[in-house]
């Protein structure tokens, strides 16, 4: 058995550690710190987490306690960190106008990491999420990106059984894809969603984003919408508007052999086959039950994360998660930001000119 790989970590917010609806400050609550890329490294055998850093003294100091991190290894400058450490592996866990710097500078660092697990969206505009591919090919560096649904089981199988029995669902002629408001930091998920289950180009999109809300530092991440055509002529609508707590993350499918309704915050799956014209409900074509459990289904999906990292390391697995694909959705937010403010229908690709909008976001 080999020795565990080293894994390091450049913030200590709620998905580096601290646990996704965790307090923050003098304390943290010991639920759903699970959800979370130490949690992951935690539920592992394969990557031991060794090193933080962060420029925040006082959640440095939390999150090393939490995670038992030696305080020689917890840093408040992530070059330092790079400098010092030989890590396997990188979490780049900062506001998302930080990726870009941090995982330049992880993969062209001393520490020499082979996989880099970087939270979602990729980055702030399409040229910084670009380049940070592009270096990562150079440096030979997986860059791993965390858009957890792709860890957990239940998607996993159901992309599976889409590629194994085309006959279930056909061709996609139309889907609705619905989440809570921020379209930069939740409609990244469904686009996602839609890229990982049908491998579809989208050709052009039209946008709609409400007034940005009132935060410090300021972003332009708020609500809003729109529609996507893709390249197969499916015809997509996207809504980021409701308030989160009336919120629900739903996405239906309609194929030419059937459909799926997939409500995860209900936490109800359900398939229909199409047969002369009727659709007639049958059970999900999945292993798993066809009910979704966000303690349970989401959590793992960090830890199938982090031993996915693991598997990289090992070179026993193929990138599930590789940030040209997370590239792909990103562009399309981007677009549907410079729509919503020319009131024009936007083609993908870019035109290199809309490649530099920066939409900021948490």
């Amino acid at each position: 058995m080999h020795t565990p790989f080293r894994a390091g970590i450049i913030g200590t917010g709620s998905v580096a550690g601290m646990g996704l609806g965790a307090t923050r400050g003098n304390h943290v609550t010991p639920d759903r710190i699970e959800m979370s890329h130490a949690g992951g490294y935690a539920a592992t055998n394969e990557v031991d987490l060794v090193a933080v850093a962060d420029v925040d003294r006082k959640n440095l100091s939390l999150f090393g306690d939490l995670w038992d991190v030696p305080e020689e290894s917890r840093y408040t400058d992530h070059n330092a960190m790079l400098s010092s450490e030989d890590l396997d592996a990188v979490s780049v866990c900062t506001p998302t106008m930080y990726h870009h710097e941090h995982v330049l500078d992880s993969a062209t660092s001393a520490a020499d990491p082979d996989v880099i697990w970087c939270e979602k969206p990729l980055a702030t505009s399409y040229t910084d999420a670009a380049e940070m591919v592009d270096v990562c090919e150079r440096t030979e560096t997986e860059l791993l990106v965390n858009h957890t649904f792709r860890f957990t089981e239940k998607f996993m199988q159901l992309k599976a059984a889409l590629a194994e029995r085309p006959d279930l669902f056909g061709d996609l002629h139309s889907a609705h894809l619905q989440y809570r408001k921020e379209l930069m930091r939740n409609s990244t998920h469904l686009l996602d969603m839609l890229i990982y289950l049908f491998d579809i180009d989208i050709a052009s999109v039209s946008g709609f984003v409400a007034d940005p809300p009132d935060a410090d530092p300021p972003t332009d991440d708020a609500g809003g919408g729109g529609y996507l055509l893709l390249e197969n002529g499916a015809f997509v609508t996207l809504d980021c508007t409701p308030p989160r707590a009336a919120s629900s993350m739903a996405l239906q499918f309609l194929g030419s052999r059937g459909k799926f309704a997939l409500n995860v915050d209900d936490g109800e799956w359900r398939y229909w086959r199409l047969e002369d014209g009727t659709h007639i409900e049958q059970p999900l074509p999945i292993q798993a039950d066809d009910t979704w459990v966000w303690d349970t289904d989401y959590a793992a999906g960090f830890t199938t994360g982090a031993r996915h990292v693991g598997a990289l390391l090992q070179g026993e697995a193929t990138n599930c998660s590789p940030g040209v694909e997370a590239l792909r959705s990103l562009e399309a937010i981007v677009g549907l930001y410079v729509s919503h403010s020319t009131g024009s229908h936007i083609s993908l690709p870019l035109d290199r000119p809309l490649r530099t909008v920066t939409i900021q976001s948490w």
